[in-house]
Order: C-alpha cells, then structure tokens, then sequence
C-alpha cells in the first residue's frame, strides 16, 4: 500500500473532523494516519541528506520505535 503524502493525510483528518468529529474512531484512526506520514517526510528528509548509517545505528534507531499495534488494525 502506498504511503499517504502529507497533504492527502490532513485532508482526510479534516474531513473525517468535519463530518464526525474529532473523537469518533474513524478520525483517531485518520490523525495516526496523518502523523505517521509526517514523521514519515521528516524521516525521509533526513536519510536523504545524512551520510550513510552503520548497521549498528540502524538497529539502535529502529530500537527507538514502538511495537506495532495488532489489535486488528491493518499493517502499514
């Protein structure tokens, strides 16, 4: 599945707000949504200018992400 831009991502947050407001479970689901594709940008921004990552810094920066959450949410 393709990566949501930014952009699209908000636009559905806001829609999502508009019609059913900002605690109905289809507009929590759109803001993770929308979050993760702006970490996704900003992550992108970042290892297309750094130099290079050793093995070692990969798996210590992996480290830093939380578990996914199987609760019958779908995969990313």
């Amino acid at each position: 599945m393709a990566r949501p831009s930014t952009t699209s991502a908000r636009q559905r947050h806001n829609i999502l707000v508009r019609h059913h407001g900002a605690d109905a479970p289809e507009t929590l689901a759109a803001r993770r949504e929308l979050e993760a594709a702006k970490l996704a940008e900003h992550i992108d921004q970042v290892v297309n200018t750094a130099p290079k990552l050793s093995p070692e810094q990969v798996e210590r920066l992996r480290g830093l992400l939380p578990a996914p959450d199987n609760k019958g949410g779908s995969a990313a």
